[in-house]
C-alpha cells in the first residue's frame, strides 16, 4: 500500500452549506475538530458515521458540472446506497438536491441521479 485515503474534497461556492447538505443525507458531524484540517469560511468537513470524511473547499468562480454534458464534465460523483429510492428521493430533494435523471430506476439494481446544491452529481442506488 502506498497511501491511505483521508477524504474526498469537493469544490463549491459555499463550503458550510454543502457540508450541511451532505450531513442531512449521510449523518455525521460537520467541522468536527480534526488535527488533519483546519476549518474556516473557505473549508468545511463532514465526518460521516460510516467512516469517510468529505471536505468542501470554496472556489470563487465555481462552475458546476452539467451532467451528462461532456463540455462540463462531472469528473467524479458519489454513489449512496439506500433501501428505498422513493423515500430517499423525497429526503434529498427536501435537503436541496435536484433530480437530474430517474430513467435508470428499472430493476432491482436501480439508481437515480441528482445534483447537490453546488451542482455536483450524485446517485442514490437501491441496496441489494
Amino acid at each position: 500500500m502506498i497511501a491511505e485515503l483521508q477524504c474526498v474534497v469537493l469544490d463549491c461556492p459555499e463550503p458550510l452549506r454543502l457540508a450541511e447538505f451532505y450531513r442531512a443525507v449521510l449523518g455525521g458531524t460537520v467541522n468536527r475538530p480534526d488535527p488533519r484540517w483546519s476549518v474556516d469560511e473557505d473549508w468545511a468537513t463532514l465526518h460521516a458515521p460510516s467512516g469517510p470524511v468529505l471536505a468542501f473547499q470554496r472556489v470563487a468562480d465555481h462552475r458546476p458540472p452539467r451532467w451528462p454534458d461532456p463540455a462540463h464534465p462531472q469528473q467524479f460523483h458519489l454513489d449512496f446506497g439506500v433501501p428505498d429510492l422513493d423515500r430517499a428521493q423525497e429526503q434529498v430533494l427536501a435537503c436541496g438536491a435536484t433530480l437530474l435523471d430517474a430513467r435508470a430506476d428499472a430493476g432491482p439494481d436501480g439508481w437515480r441521479v441528482y445534483a447537490d446544491p453546488a451542482g455536483h452529481p450524485f446517485c442514490l442506488v437501491r441496496e441489494g
